[in-house]
Order: C-alpha cells, then sequence, then structure tokens
C-alpha cells in the first residue's frame, strides 16, 4: 500500500491535467513558489489541482518536474509530467512560501471484463476521431496502451470536452464511470462532427458547382463572341426581337426602354430577372393578330343549331353580331386602334341549360379562338388587373392571360360565373371589370403588370350567371342581357333524343343498334324522376339506364337478387353465384343475351331507374283550408312554393316562419292588412282573424325574399278565415297593394315552367305581365290556362272551391 506523501500545489485553470499527460505551464508567482519549494524539500514533484469557482477540488495530480526554463518570449515557464490521481489531504507546513497538502495516492484495483470492455470500445472511438484529423503518429501511441485507466485519461487531450468536463473525470477515480461517461461524450461529439461536415459537404458541392457553371458560362460566351453569334437571352437579342416584333408604337417604345435597363443592369441584379419575365410576356402577346370572321350568317346558324337545342334569343344575338359584322367589312367600316364592334354579354338562367358550353359553340361559329375565364370565387382585385411588378411572383391578370392564351386579339372570352365574384380587403374584382366589359373603355385597358394599353374593343365577351341579384347593378349595366329560362318538357326530350342519349351510348361503348330509348321513356324520365329547370340530373338517369342496359347485354344482371331472396348481410349465397371468398357481388345470367339489342321504354323504368321519384303533390298540400300554391323564381329555375296560414287562440297578432327576407315579412303584413280590411267584402266573421295567424313558407332552410307572393299569401288568409280550400290546381304570382291591386313581377316565363312541370293547370299572373306571354312556349301556354288579373278578388273568385250552395260573399265578388 502507498504511502502519503506530502507535497506543494500548484493550481490551474488551464488546462486541467491528467494523468500520463506531459503539459508546459508558465510560470506567475504562485507557481513558481511552487516549483521553487519542491525543488528545495528535494521532491521534485507537485501537486498540480484545478482552480475551481467555488471551493476547492477533492483531487488532483502527482506531477514531476522534468524541465525548468524560460518560454521563447522570456517567461518562466516549467514541463510538468503527470504521473499518477491523488486525493487531497489537509494541509501540512512545509519549505517555501508555497501551499503545502497531504497527498494521498488513488489506488486502482485490477480491471474487470466489463472495464475492458469499455476501455477497447473507447479506444476505437479515439482511432475514429484521430482518423478524421489524420493524426496517425498519436492513433500508434493510442493502440499501444492497455491499461483502461491510462486510456481514459488520454481524454485530457481532447479539444471537443470542455474544462468542466475534465475536471468531472479527474474527480472520477473509478475507471468504470470515467469510461462510461468518456463513450457518451464521444459519441455526441463525433455525431456533431458528422452532421457537420456533411453541412461543409454540400456547402462545398454547391460553391463548386457555382463556380463551374460561372466557368463554363464565361466560356461559352467567349466562344459565341469569336463565332459572332450573341447570347441568346442576353439585352441585345432582346432588342432585337423588339424590333422585329409587330408592336404598336407606345408598346415598341416601353419594350425598348426596358431593354435599355437591362442593358445597364447586372446579371446579378435580380431586377434582370423582372426584366426579361416582362418583356417575355410582352413579346409572347399578339398585338396585331386578329382571326377572320366567318361571313356565312347561315352556315354560322346551322353550327349553333348543331350543338344546343333551343336558345333562341342566344343565337338570334349571335346572327345580328355576325351580320353587322359582315356589312361593316364589306363598306370598308372597321376601325382600326380605337373603339372595335366587340360586344359583351350575360346569359343569366339556372343551371344545366348549357349557359357554359354555348359560348364554346359561339366561337366555333364565328370562327374564332375560345378561351374560359373562371371567375367563381375571385376575391382578389389583381386576378383581374394584375400585380404590379414591385412584388416577387407578379403576373398578367386574367384577362390578360386569356389573350395571350388565345393567341389573337379577337377571340370569345367566356366569363364563367360572374355573379360568384366576392371582394374582401384586397380589392373588389366586379369593380374591376367594369373597365374591361366597358365597351367605351376597354379600347385602353391597362393591366397592373404590363402597364401598357391594351385593345380589348374586338373582344367577344360572354359572362354566365344564375342569379342577377348578386351582380353589382354598375358591371350589370354594362352587359347586355339575356335570359336563358329553363326547357319545357319538349325541349328536354328533343335535347335527350339529339345530344344526351348519342353522348351516353358513346361513353359506355354501346351504339343505337345494340340499345333504343323511346320518346316516352325519356319524357317519362322528363317528368317523373327529375324536377329541374336545366338537363344535367336527366343526363345522369340516361347514363344509369344505359349502364345497365350494357351489363344486360354482357349477359350478366344484378337487378333479380332480390326477386331470388338474396340478403347480403347473410354474407353467403353460392347457389346464386356468389364467391364469399372473392367478396364479388353475386351476378346472375340476364335474360338477354350476349350481343343482342334492348329497348328502354316506359315499362321499362322501373327495373332501370327504380320508381319515380317526383309527382305532384298539390292536391295533397291543397286538402286542408289556409294553403295556396304560389310561384317563385331561385338561382335552380322556377318552382312552385306552398304557403301556409293557420290561427290558435291567444292575442292578435302575427308570426311569420320561413327564413323570410325583409320584402317578404312586408309583403305577409300588406296581405293580413288587405283581408282585414276587406272582410265584409269578403263574407268572413270580424272574430275569425282576431286571433294568433301563423303564416309559414315551407323549407324553411331555404332564404326566400321578393313581393311576388303577396297574392298567393292573401288567398291563404281568405281560405283559412272562410274554412274553404283553395283549388288543388291553380297557381298563382303577383305583388299585392293594400287595395288590392296586382302589380308586375319578374320571372314569368320560369314560373310557368315550373307550373307545368308541377302540373298546374291554371295559373294567374298579373295583367301587365301578360306582354311577357310572348316569350312562353306555345306547348306552355297550350298546357296552361293562363290568367291575367289586376286585382286579387278576381284570383279570390276562381280560387277558393266553392260551398255546396252558393253564398252571398262569393256572389258579391263575381259580380
Amino acid at each position: 500500500m502507498t504511502t502519503s506523501q506530502n507535497l506543494p500545489v500548484l493550481f490551474l485553470t488551464d488546462p486541467i491535467v491528467l494523468p500520463g499527460m506531459v503539459v508546459p505551464i508558465e510560470l506567475d508567482e504562485s507557481a513558481q513558489a511552487a516549483i521553487d519549494a519542491a525543488r528545495a524539500a528535494n521532491t521534485e514533484a507537485v501537486l498540480l489541482a484545478p482552480r475551481l469557482t467555488e471551493g476547492y477540488a477533492t483531487y488532483g495530480v502527482v506531477a514531476t518536474i522534468e524541465q525548468v526554463g524560460r518560454m521563447r518570449g522570456g517567461a518562466a515557464a516549467a514541463v510538468l509530467k503527470a504521473e499518477r490521481r491523488a486525493k487531497i489531504g489537509h494541509g501540512v507546513t512545509g519549505p517555501g512560501a508555497a501551499l503545502w497538502v497531504e497527498a494521498e495516492p488513488v489506488e486502482l484495483g485490477e480491471p474487470d471484463g466489463r472495464t475492458r470492455e469499455l476501455a477497447a470500445e473507447y479506444k476505437r472511438l479515439i482511432v475514429s476521431v484521430l482518423q478524421r484529423r489524420e493524426a496517425w503518429q498519436v492513433i500508434d501511441a493510442v493502440n499501444q496502451l492497455s491499461d483502461p485507466s491510462a486510456i481514459a485519461d488520454t481524454a485530457g487531450y481532447a479539444p471537443y470536452l470542455s474544462a468542466e468536463q475534465k475536471t468531472e473525470l479527474l474527480e472520477t477515480p473509478d475507471v468504470l464511470p470515467r469510461l462510461t461517461k468518456l463513450i457518451e461524450w464521444t459519441k455526441e461529439h463525433i455525431a456533431e462532427a458528422e452532421v457537420s461536415e456533411k453541412i461543409s459537404e454540400d456547402v462545398r458541392e454547391g460553391m463548386e458547382k457555382s463556380q463551374r457553371e460561372f466557368l463554363l458560362r464565361q466560356q461559352l460566351n467567349a466562344i459565341r463572341k469569336e463565332l459572332g453569334e450573341g447570347e441568346p437571352d442576353g439585352a441585345d437579342d432582346y432588342r432585337t426581337r423588339v424590333e422585329q416584333a409587330d408592336l404598336p408604337e407606345s408598346v415598341r417604345t416601353s419594350a425598348l426602354r426596358e431593354v435599355d435597363k437591362l442593358e445597364r443592369s447586372s446579371d446579378q441584379s435580380p431586377e434582370t430577372g423582372w426584366i426579361r419575365t416582362w418583356l417575355d410576356t410582352v413579346l409572347e402577346l399578339p398585338w396585331a393578330v386578329k382571326t377572320t370572321d366567318n361571313t356565312d350568317v347561315s352556315g354560322a346558324r346551322a353550327v349553333l343549331d348543331a350543338d344546343h337545342h333551343g336558345l333562341d334569343e342566344v343565337k338570334e344575338r349571335m346572327v345580328e353580331y355576325l351580320a353587322v359584322r359582315s356589312r361593316r367589312a364589306a363598306r370598308g367600316m372597321e376601325v382600326v386602334g380605337g373603339r372595335g364592334s366587340g360586344a359583351v354579354l350575360v346569359l343569366v338562367g339556372p343551371p344545366g341549360v348549357g349557359k357554359t358550353s354555348l359560348g364554346e359553340s359561339v366561337a366555333n361559329a364565328l370562327g374564332r379562338k375560345f378561351v374560359r375565364v373562371a371567375l367563381g370565387g375571385v376575391r382578389d382585385e389583381a386576378e383581374i388587373r394584375g400585380h404590379r411588378r414591385t412584388y416577387v411572383g407578379a403576373l398578367p391578370g386574367r384577362i390578360a392571360r386569356a389573350i395571350k392564351e388565345a393567341g389573337s386579339m379577337n377571340p370569345v372570352v367566356l366569363l364563367d360565373e360572374i355573379d360568384k365574384v366576392g371582394a374582401d380587403f384586397r380589392g373588389d374584382p366586379a369593380a374591376a371589370l367594369l373597365e374591361v366589359l366597358d365597351p367605351a373603355q376597354n379600347h385602353t385597358f391597362r393591366d397592373h403588370y404590363l402597364d401598357l394599353d391594351l385593345d380589348l374593343s374586338d373582344v367577344l365577351f360572354i359572362a354566365t350567371a344564375n342569379v342577377m341579384d348578386t351582380i353589382p347593378g354598375p358591371l350589370l349595366d354594362r352587359m347586355e342581357l339575356i335570359t336563358v329560362d329553363g326547357y319545357t318538357e319538349d325541349d328536354k326530350v328533343g335535347i335527350a333524343r339529339d345530344f344526351l342519349v348519342p353522348r351516353q351510348l358513346e361513353r359506355n361503348a354501346l351504339t343505337a343498334e345494340e340499345v333504343t330509348v323511346t320518346d316516352a321513356a325519356l319524357r317519362e324520365i322528363a317528368a317523373d324522376y327529375t324536377r329541374e329547370a336545366g338537363v344535367r340530373q336527366l343526363e345522369r338517369l340516361i347514363a344509369k339506364a344505359l349502364r345497365k342496359a350494357a351489363t344486360k347485354l354482357s349477359g350478366l344482371d344484378t337487378g333479380k337478387l332480390s326477386e331470388l331472396g338474396y340478403d347480403p348481410a347473410l354474407g353467403y349465397g353460392t347457389e346464386l353465384g356468389y364467391d364469399a371468398a372473392l367478396g364479388y357481388e353475386p351476378l346472375i345470367e340476364s335474360d338477354t343475351a350476349a350481343g343482342g339489342s334492348l329497348t328502354i321504354d316506359v315499362d321499362d323504368l322501373k327495373s332501370y331507374l327504380g320508381r319515380p321519384r317526383f309527382t305532384s303533390d298539390a292536391v295533397e298540400r291543397t286538402a286542408v283550408p289556409g294553403v295556396a300554391t304560389g310561384l317563385a323564381v331561385t338561382g335552380l329555375g322556377g318552382d312552385v312554393l306552398y304557403i301556409e296560414a293557420n290561427s290558435a287562440e291567444g292575442e292578435r297578432a302575427l308570426t311569420l316562419t320561413g327564413q323570410l327576407g325583409d320584402v317578404m315579412k312586408e309583403s305577409a303584413q300588406i296581405a293580413l292588412t288587405y283581408v282585414r280590411s276587406h272582410l265584409a267584402e269578403i263574407g268572413i266573421e270580424p272574430s275569425v282573424l282576431d286571433r294568433n295567424i301563423h303564416v309559414h313558407f315551407p323549407a324553411g332552410a331555404v332564404p326566400k325574399d321578393g313581393p311576388s307572393a303577396g297574392v298567393t299569401m292573401i288567398t291563404a288568409l281568405v281560405s283559412l278565415a272562410l274554412g274553404r280550400q283553395v283549388r288543388a290546381d291553380v297557381g298563382m304570382t303577383g305583388e299585392v297593394t293594400l287595395n288590392g291591386r296586382v302589380l308586375p313581377i319578374g320571372g314569368v316565363k320560369q314560373k310557368l315552367l315550373a307550373a307545368q312541370r308541377a302540373g298546374l293547370k291554371t295559373v294567374f299572373i298579373p295583367a301587365r305581365n301578360e306582354p311577357d306571354l310572348d316569350d312562353v312556349p306555345a306547348e306552355v301556354l297550350a298546357a296552361l290556362d293562363v290568367r291575367p288579373v289586376s286585382d286579387v278578388g278576381d284570383i279570390l273568385a276562381y280560387a277558393i272551391e266553392p260551398v255546396i250552395e252558393p253564398a252571398a260573399d262569393y256572389a258579391r265578388l263575381s259580380a
């Protein structure tokens, strides 16, 4: 057992010395005193201890003095060799001015197997770190070490360990925990080093690639210069392209000004890219390109008729436009460089009537390019006018991009869903469209990105909308309104026969010889399976029927399973051809042999489409007093509107339900006031209406507003008060005044189409709407008894069911 030893203490802040290290120490006053004291006592050894910020160290290192001299700068220094770890004991006396302490050596036991394993692992990690630094001589020295404690103490030389970590190692005499800490710290250092190397490698590769590309581009430019070729994307090339392009003089001047800026700009300047993008956009626009219009008026009408059934008003307007253009061209009256003879139309109608597809048909008839611009949900004004070039990623607006896409200055531009343009903090796109759609202004339309006058006067703009209410008034005033109402039953049959059935036959890989759909079946589908103004649902049902027909023609049929008692919930049925393992639905052989033909008639519709979805419910709805049938117009076309009135005990009041707008609420107040003021004329007991009157408009989730339900409300209230039903086959529409006058309303054609679809026979309309009947198809007028009236009393006299014996009150009304 080694005895303790009295040694002078030399406190060190940096470096932290571990056993086995040889370090040079610059001698200050206290260090010189420790060296002198050691030599005076003939020990030639000192105790090296770390200088801590708080308290004193517990352990130190016994180091022998190898050499004392001076450094290059002349300062005194000593070379010390640390030999072993010692525990610092109590202070003792000794020669000199140094602090003497008792140093108790630390006894290390024989290392066990776990300690040797950790030592080997740490040695491997040290070698890995040294290999990264290519310190091969140090690696040889480390490989010669075998003592685990000596291997652990080599961490004193590790630059990646902090002074605190090295102090912690010095304070850990046991080898096993010392190695455990070192392995953890070294692995963290290696992981960080690998990440740093990866980042450095990526940066270096990026720099090398950029430098390589720069050198290659310089060489390429030099080669082109020797060959007399300019750089394709250089300023000289842009100047040539601008000078050779067919541009208006003002556009050419602005483009050459930008080319001058490009020549003065550095290739590294971000403005260079912006200028090039702007020049590319300007040069790609078809400033002087125009297509030649088709001058065959009858041929253009034939193209429109071949693409769409009906829609005569739109077709006539296009033919008129083409006829005027042809005459102007024949007489040399074309306008050049100013206001052209373009047109701005807006097609308003319910979904599914062919508004969008009509735009492409018009372009084909006129021989023009066609571009569709979807405006639904657009809320940013810059989408129309473009972004200013100061913004990163700026682009021209949709109008300028449409002209660029069309490749001509006189295309047909379809502005789809213009009624669904919104506004928010980014601006109002509808306000930006005011200049685009104004024939008096759009010849100098200025896009924010281009900042050049763009002539849109020869563009034929066709806008589409479902309702006019959401289109701002100033914008609507700039467009020519064409109402596209819903189709009649005969129109739907014609469209289905000529357009929908052939298209669905092709999509389902069928021919007209294989499957035939009769007109009677088409009429039944249009009447009882759909209730729409357009034909979209009609086409879906035709497609469904043809898919089932294709299945039958393949020799299989899924429609007979219910007849055979198959229950899918049971999960079996091998006798029906069902394979539970494969998970396929059972298939039954069809009565129609593969390769045969089918005819779909009225009696077959139930097996193809199921039961009819719509039946007339007017008789059921009006079976009690207080219910009247009105007519309304929605975004989906015309529709019937049932108004229900009832009364209950309570204080005299009026309750309205059904999500109504302010105008409709006022109409209800007017209707009740009229009835109460004409009790004697109608023959109503005054006490009947001195109760809580409740007027309800079914489909409460649907917002309703407008004055055209006034006559219907009066009829429902009178029916309630008299206790007599309203005729089930009678519909009505019209605004009413306090004196009972019936005022005109809008949407007469759509309302009459809805009345025909609902199975009504008699319809009352305002007398001042009688001229609107000229636009109603003849088959609709033949199916309905349309009665124009100017006083609501005429409606009451006919619409309310009479009593068995004539009553005095209705005798007065009839008179």
